[in-house]
Protein backbone atom coordinates (compact mmCIF):
# COMPACT_ATOMS: atom_id res chain seq x y z
CA UNK A 1 0.00 0.00 0.00
CA UNK A 2 2.98 2.29 0.26
CA UNK A 3 2.82 2.91 -3.45
CA UNK A 4 -0.50 4.74 -2.87
CA UNK A 5 0.77 7.12 -0.21
CA UNK A 6 1.13 9.85 -2.83
CA UNK A 7 -2.69 10.07 -2.82
CA UNK A 8 -2.46 11.66 0.62
CA UNK A 9 -0.70 14.70 -0.81
CA UNK A 10 -2.85 17.88 -0.61
CA UNK A 11 -3.09 18.23 -4.39
CA UNK A 12 -4.53 14.73 -4.78
CA UNK A 13 -6.87 15.13 -1.81
CA UNK A 14 -8.23 18.38 -3.21
CA UNK A 15 -8.67 16.85 -6.67
CA UNK A 16 -10.53 13.86 -5.23
CA UNK A 17 -12.78 16.15 -3.16
CA UNK A 18 -13.64 18.29 -6.20
CA UNK A 19 -14.47 15.20 -8.26
CA UNK A 20 -16.63 13.76 -5.48
CA UNK A 21 -18.58 16.99 -5.01
CA UNK A 22 -19.05 17.40 -8.77
CA UNK A 23 -20.32 13.83 -9.18
CA UNK A 24 -22.65 14.25 -6.19
CA UNK A 25 -24.14 17.42 -7.68
CA UNK A 26 -24.55 15.76 -11.06
CA UNK A 27 -26.57 12.88 -9.61
CA UNK A 28 -28.57 14.76 -6.96
CA UNK A 29 -29.09 18.28 -8.33
CA UNK A 30 -28.19 18.91 -11.97
CA UNK A 31 -29.52 15.76 -13.63
CA UNK A 32 -32.78 15.66 -11.57
CA UNK A 33 -33.31 19.36 -12.32
CA UNK A 34 -33.18 18.84 -16.09
CA UNK A 35 -35.07 15.55 -16.03
CA UNK A 36 -37.75 17.15 -13.84
CA UNK A 37 -38.15 19.97 -16.34
CA UNK A 38 -38.49 17.41 -19.11
CA UNK A 39 -41.21 15.60 -17.15
CA UNK A 40 -43.17 18.79 -16.39
CA UNK A 41 -42.86 20.02 -19.98
CA UNK A 42 -44.03 16.69 -21.38
CA UNK A 43 -46.94 16.70 -18.93
CA UNK A 44 -47.91 20.24 -19.97
CA UNK A 45 -47.71 19.33 -23.66
CA UNK A 46 -49.93 16.33 -23.08
CA UNK A 47 -52.52 18.45 -21.29
CA UNK A 48 -52.52 20.99 -24.12
CA UNK A 49 -52.85 18.27 -26.75
CA UNK A 50 -55.72 16.68 -24.84
CA UNK A 51 -57.48 20.03 -24.47
CA UNK A 52 -57.30 20.66 -28.21
CA UNK A 53 -59.13 17.41 -28.93
CA UNK A 54 -61.61 17.64 -26.05
CA UNK A 55 -64.94 19.43 -26.06
CA UNK A 56 -65.28 22.33 -23.60
CA UNK A 57 -67.03 21.71 -20.31
CA UNK A 58 -68.86 24.15 -18.05
CA UNK A 59 -66.56 26.02 -15.68
CA UNK A 60 -68.79 25.19 -12.72
CA UNK A 61 -67.84 21.53 -13.20
CA UNK A 62 -64.18 22.46 -12.74
CA UNK A 63 -64.92 24.73 -9.78
CA UNK A 64 -66.87 22.00 -8.02
CA UNK A 65 -64.44 19.18 -8.84
CA UNK A 66 -62.65 17.19 -6.16
CA UNK A 67 -59.08 18.07 -5.23
CA UNK A 68 -57.84 14.83 -6.84
CA UNK A 69 -58.54 16.31 -10.28
CA UNK A 70 -57.01 19.73 -9.63
CA UNK A 71 -53.59 18.93 -11.09
CA UNK A 72 -55.13 18.14 -14.49
CA UNK A 73 -57.38 21.19 -14.93
CA UNK A 74 -54.89 23.61 -16.46
CA UNK A 75 -55.31 24.13 -20.22
CA UNK A 76 -58.76 22.53 -20.12
CA UNK A 77 -61.26 24.22 -22.40
CA UNK A 78 -64.33 25.49 -20.57
CA UNK A 79 -67.40 27.62 -21.12
CA UNK A 80 -68.62 30.31 -18.74
CA UNK A 81 -71.97 32.11 -18.72
CA UNK A 82 -72.43 35.43 -16.98
CA UNK A 83 -71.45 39.06 -17.44
CA UNK A 84 -68.38 41.26 -17.19
CA UNK A 85 -68.14 43.62 -14.25
CA UNK A 86 -67.62 47.27 -15.17
CA UNK A 87 -64.49 49.13 -14.02
CA UNK A 88 -62.54 45.91 -13.49
CA UNK A 89 -59.68 46.38 -15.97
CA UNK A 90 -56.14 45.57 -14.82
CA UNK A 91 -53.11 45.65 -17.12
CA UNK A 92 -50.15 43.28 -16.89
CA UNK A 93 -46.86 44.94 -17.76
CA UNK A 94 -43.81 43.57 -19.58
CA UNK A 95 -45.71 41.46 -22.11
CA UNK A 96 -44.95 41.19 -25.81
CA UNK A 97 -47.09 41.17 -28.93
CA UNK A 98 -45.43 40.25 -32.23
CA UNK A 99 -42.03 40.95 -30.70
CA UNK A 100 -42.98 44.45 -29.50
CA UNK A 101 -43.84 45.66 -25.97
CA UNK A 102 -47.41 45.09 -24.94
CA UNK A 103 -49.85 44.51 -22.10
CA UNK A 104 -52.20 41.73 -21.06
CA UNK A 105 -55.72 42.95 -20.26
CA UNK A 106 -57.50 41.42 -17.26
CA UNK A 107 -61.14 41.84 -16.25
CA UNK A 108 -63.62 40.30 -13.81
CA UNK A 109 -66.44 38.04 -14.98
CA UNK A 110 -69.46 37.24 -12.79
CA UNK A 111 -70.91 33.78 -13.36
CA UNK A 112 -74.65 33.19 -13.31
CA UNK A 113 -74.26 31.62 -9.86
CA UNK A 114 -72.59 34.81 -8.53
CA UNK A 115 -68.97 33.66 -8.34
CA UNK A 116 -66.34 36.04 -9.72
CA UNK A 117 -63.56 34.84 -12.04
CA UNK A 118 -60.46 36.57 -13.35
CA UNK A 119 -60.38 36.71 -17.16
CA UNK A 120 -57.32 37.25 -19.35
CA UNK A 121 -58.79 39.02 -22.35
CA UNK A 122 -55.59 38.91 -24.39
CA UNK A 123 -52.74 41.18 -25.52
CA UNK A 124 -52.63 44.79 -26.75
CA UNK A 125 -49.64 46.62 -28.21
CA UNK A 126 -48.04 49.45 -26.26
CA UNK A 127 -48.11 52.97 -27.68
CA UNK A 128 -44.58 54.13 -28.52
CA UNK A 129 -43.39 51.02 -26.73
CA UNK A 130 -43.92 52.56 -23.29
CA UNK A 131 -47.57 53.25 -22.47
CA UNK A 132 -50.88 51.43 -22.87
CA UNK A 133 -53.41 52.34 -25.55
CA UNK A 134 -57.01 53.20 -24.68
CA UNK A 135 -58.62 49.97 -23.49
CA UNK A 136 -62.30 49.56 -24.42
CA UNK A 137 -64.58 48.16 -21.76
CA UNK A 138 -65.81 44.61 -22.27
CA UNK A 139 -69.31 44.22 -23.71
CA UNK A 140 -72.13 44.65 -21.24
CA UNK A 141 -74.96 42.22 -20.64
CA UNK A 142 -75.07 38.42 -20.56
CA UNK A 143 -72.17 36.70 -22.31
CA UNK A 144 -71.06 33.15 -22.97
CA UNK A 145 -67.29 32.72 -23.09
CA UNK A 146 -65.02 29.93 -24.28
CA UNK A 147 -61.65 29.94 -22.57
CA UNK A 148 -58.84 27.83 -21.16
CA UNK A 149 -58.03 27.30 -17.52
CA UNK A 150 -54.62 28.71 -16.65
CA UNK A 151 -52.60 28.52 -13.44
CA UNK A 152 -51.71 31.78 -11.71
CA UNK A 153 -48.15 32.91 -12.36
CA UNK A 154 -47.44 33.91 -8.78
CA UNK A 155 -46.33 37.29 -7.45
CA UNK A 156 -43.08 38.84 -8.65
CA UNK A 157 -40.99 39.88 -5.59
CA UNK A 158 -40.31 43.60 -5.49
CA UNK A 159 -42.87 44.31 -8.24
CA UNK A 160 -45.82 45.88 -6.47
CA UNK A 161 -49.09 46.86 -8.17
CA UNK A 162 -49.41 50.49 -9.19
CA UNK A 163 -51.65 52.94 -11.00
CA UNK A 164 -50.05 54.39 -14.15
CA UNK A 165 -51.54 56.14 -17.19
CA UNK A 166 -54.96 55.84 -15.61
CA UNK A 167 -54.91 52.04 -15.27
CA UNK A 168 -54.23 49.61 -12.46
CA UNK A 169 -51.10 47.73 -13.45
CA UNK A 170 -49.37 44.59 -12.18
CA UNK A 171 -46.39 42.49 -13.25
CA UNK A 172 -47.96 39.02 -13.24
CA UNK A 173 -51.31 37.31 -13.51
CA UNK A 174 -52.18 36.09 -10.04
CA UNK A 175 -55.73 35.64 -8.81
CA UNK A 176 -54.93 36.43 -5.19
CA UNK A 177 -53.04 39.62 -6.05
CA UNK A 178 -55.68 40.81 -8.51
CA UNK A 179 -58.39 40.20 -5.92
CA UNK A 180 -56.56 42.61 -3.60
CA UNK A 181 -55.99 45.16 -6.39
CA UNK A 182 -59.64 45.10 -7.49
CA UNK A 183 -60.95 44.62 -3.94
CA UNK A 184 -63.21 41.86 -5.23
CA UNK A 185 -63.66 38.29 -3.90
CA UNK A 186 -62.31 36.48 -6.95
CA UNK A 187 -62.76 32.71 -6.96
CA UNK A 188 -59.51 30.86 -7.74
CA UNK A 189 -59.98 28.02 -10.21
CA UNK A 190 -58.45 24.83 -8.76
CA UNK A 191 -55.29 23.99 -10.70
CA UNK A 192 -53.29 21.98 -8.18
CA UNK A 193 -50.67 24.48 -6.99
CA UNK A 194 -52.05 28.00 -7.28
CA UNK A 195 -55.53 29.26 -7.95
CA UNK A 196 -56.13 29.75 -11.65
CA UNK A 197 -57.97 32.05 -14.03
CA UNK A 198 -59.49 31.91 -17.52
CA UNK A 199 -57.66 32.82 -20.73
CA UNK A 200 -59.99 33.74 -23.58
CA UNK A 201 -59.85 32.02 -26.93
CA UNK A 202 -59.94 33.94 -30.17
CA UNK A 203 -63.14 35.68 -31.32
CA UNK A 204 -64.69 35.72 -27.86
CA UNK A 205 -66.69 38.64 -26.39
CA UNK A 206 -64.25 41.24 -25.06
CA UNK A 207 -61.16 39.41 -26.38
CA UNK A 208 -58.07 41.05 -27.81
CA UNK A 209 -55.17 39.18 -29.44
CA UNK A 210 -55.09 35.83 -27.61
CA UNK A 211 -51.95 34.75 -25.84
CA UNK A 212 -50.42 32.04 -28.06
CA UNK A 213 -50.23 28.49 -26.79
CA UNK A 214 -46.76 27.15 -25.99
CA UNK A 215 -44.99 25.10 -28.64
CA UNK A 216 -45.55 21.39 -28.08
CA UNK A 217 -41.84 20.68 -27.92
CA UNK A 218 -40.27 18.83 -25.02
CA UNK A 219 -37.07 20.85 -25.46
CA UNK A 220 -33.51 19.74 -24.74
CA UNK A 221 -34.09 18.91 -21.06
CA UNK A 222 -33.89 15.14 -21.47
CA UNK A 223 -30.57 15.28 -23.32
CA UNK A 224 -29.21 17.78 -20.77
CA UNK A 225 -30.21 15.47 -17.93
CA UNK A 226 -28.51 12.49 -19.56
CA UNK A 227 -25.40 14.60 -20.15
CA UNK A 228 -25.17 15.49 -16.47
CA UNK A 229 -25.50 11.80 -15.58
CA UNK A 230 -22.70 11.02 -18.02
CA UNK A 231 -20.51 13.74 -16.51
CA UNK A 232 -21.16 12.33 -13.04
CA UNK A 233 -19.91 8.93 -14.22
CA UNK A 234 -16.96 10.23 -16.25
CA UNK A 235 -15.50 12.39 -13.48
CA UNK A 236 -14.63 9.49 -11.08
CA UNK A 237 -13.46 7.39 -14.02
CA UNK A 238 -11.15 10.21 -15.09
CA UNK A 239 -9.74 10.46 -11.57
CA UNK A 240 -9.13 6.70 -11.54
CA UNK A 241 -7.27 6.94 -14.85
CA UNK A 242 -4.97 9.66 -13.51
CA UNK A 243 -4.23 7.56 -10.41
CA UNK A 244 -3.42 4.55 -12.61
CA UNK A 245 -1.19 6.65 -14.87
CA UNK A 246 0.70 7.99 -11.85
CA UNK A 247 1.27 4.49 -10.43
CA UNK A 248 2.42 3.22 -13.82
CA UNK A 249 4.90 6.08 -14.19
CA UNK A 250 6.32 5.45 -10.73
CA UNK A 251 6.79 1.75 -11.51
CA UNK A 252 8.54 2.61 -14.76
CA UNK A 253 10.95 4.97 -13.00
CA UNK A 254 11.68 2.39 -10.34
CA UNK A 255 12.30 -0.37 -12.88
CA UNK A 256 14.61 1.77 -15.01
CA UNK A 257 16.74 2.73 -12.02
CA UNK A 258 17.06 -0.89 -10.90
CA UNK A 259 18.23 -2.22 -14.30
CA UNK A 260 20.52 0.64 -15.31
CA UNK A 261 24.21 -0.75 -15.49
CA UNK A 262 27.00 0.94 -13.57
CA UNK A 263 30.09 1.56 -15.82
CA UNK A 264 33.48 0.61 -14.28
CA UNK A 265 36.46 2.75 -15.28
CA UNK A 266 40.01 1.25 -15.26
CA UNK A 267 42.47 2.52 -12.68
CA UNK A 268 44.65 5.35 -13.96
CA UNK A 269 48.15 4.53 -15.23
CA UNK A 270 50.62 6.65 -13.29
CA UNK A 271 53.23 6.31 -16.10
CA UNK A 272 50.90 7.69 -18.73
CA UNK A 273 51.70 11.26 -19.68
CA UNK A 274 48.00 12.05 -19.87
CA UNK A 275 47.44 11.06 -16.28
CA UNK A 276 47.25 14.16 -14.11
CA UNK A 277 49.56 14.21 -11.17
CA UNK A 278 47.15 16.13 -9.03
CA UNK A 279 44.23 14.55 -7.21
CA UNK A 280 41.07 14.53 -9.29
CA UNK A 281 37.57 15.37 -8.05
CA UNK A 282 35.55 12.20 -7.45
CA UNK A 283 32.57 11.65 -9.80
CA UNK A 284 29.15 12.82 -8.63
CA UNK A 285 27.00 10.06 -7.20
CA UNK A 286 24.23 8.57 -9.38
CA UNK A 287 20.88 10.30 -8.71
CA UNK A 288 18.44 8.16 -6.83
CA UNK A 289 14.93 7.29 -7.98
CA UNK A 290 13.41 9.71 -5.49
CA UNK A 291 15.64 12.50 -6.81
CA UNK A 292 14.60 11.85 -10.39
CA UNK A 293 10.94 11.82 -9.42
CA UNK A 294 11.42 15.05 -7.50
CA UNK A 295 12.99 16.68 -10.55
CA UNK A 296 10.15 15.44 -12.74
CA UNK A 297 7.17 16.23 -10.51
CA UNK A 298 8.52 18.78 -8.05
CA UNK A 299 9.96 18.59 -4.58
CA UNK A 300 6.51 18.30 -2.95
CA UNK A 301 5.87 14.83 -4.46
CA UNK A 302 5.37 11.96 -1.99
Amino acid sequence: MRRLTFLLRPSWVILAAVVAVFAYLCFTVLAPWQLGKNTSTSHRNQLIADSVRADPIDITTVLDSSSADDAHTEWRKVTASGAYLPDSTVLVRLRHLDGAPGYSVLSTFRLDDGRLLLIDRGLVAAVDGSRPPPIPDPPAGPQRLEARVRMSEGITPGKDPSIQDGYRQVYSIDTTQEAAVLQQPLTPIPTGERGGYLQLDDNQPGAFTPTPLPQLDAGPYLSYGLQWLAFGIMAPLGLGYFVYAEIRERRREKASSATEPVSASPPPDPTSPETPTTATTPAAPKPTTEARLADRYGRGRG
